[in-house]
């Protein structure tokens, strides 16, 4: 049976599947792949794309369609630490690929906060619901600042928008999207201030 949604919940849905995480990804890989080598960064930005978008959005959607979990947003404990640990194993490739073949060393900075980020949201997953919307454009909006500078700073507009959509669906309480937040923006901002 499915839920009916209020029109505020309606654009909320609208607001959580557009600004989804796969999109903050795409975002923030393409921007730092132009900043660090151009033509060169964006080829190897898009490596980043496939294997922390393309490939994890892909096994999400075989999912649901084999009926393991409802949507992208996998609520379910147990399926939502199986779809991590999935993510998880791709993002480490993409970071192995990268190092091995000398990918712009900003990139892999990016990588590296990515799966230092995905580590700390799966362990907390253990015992919480901390919201990964959250994390993942907190972390791409930082990581953007640290690239791009201060003016990159307008994009936490978005983040708190995101947040609203994530605690009016019912998705997330306020504490689990302020945590993913806080959790986002601080593993993200250390790591890839300190490798790139």
């Amino acid at each position: 049976m499915s839920t009916v949604l209020s029109p505020r919940q309606e654009f909320a849905r609208v607001i959580s599947d557009r600004l989804h995480p796969k999109t903050w990804i795409v975002i923030v890989c393409l921007a730092v792949g132009w900043y660090g080598g151009h033509w060169t960064g964006l080829a190897w930005s898009l490596v980043g794309v496939l294997f922390a978008a393309v490939i994890p959005i892909l096994f999400i959607d075989h999912g649901i369609k084999k009926g393991r979990w409802v949507d992208r947003n996998v609520g379910a404990k147990q399926a939502r630490l199986l779809v991590m640990a999935v993510i998880l194993a791709s993002v480490l490739t993409c970071f192995a690929l990268m190092a091995a073949f000398a990918a712009p060393h900003i990139l892999i900075a990016l990588i590296a906060s990515m799966i230092l980020t995905l580590a700390a949201l799966a362990v907390i997953t253990l015992v919480w619901k901390i919201s990964v919307h959250q994390a993942v454009s907190a972390g791409a909006v930082i990581m953007l600042v640290q690239t791009y500078g201060p003016w990159a700073l307008w994009g936490y507009a978005l983040v708190v928008v995101v947040g609203w959509s994530r605690i009016a669906l019912r998705d997330h309480t306020p504490a689990q999207v302020i945590a993913g937040t806080i959790l986002g923006s601080t593993v993200a901002a250390a790591v890839f201030s300190a490798l790139r």
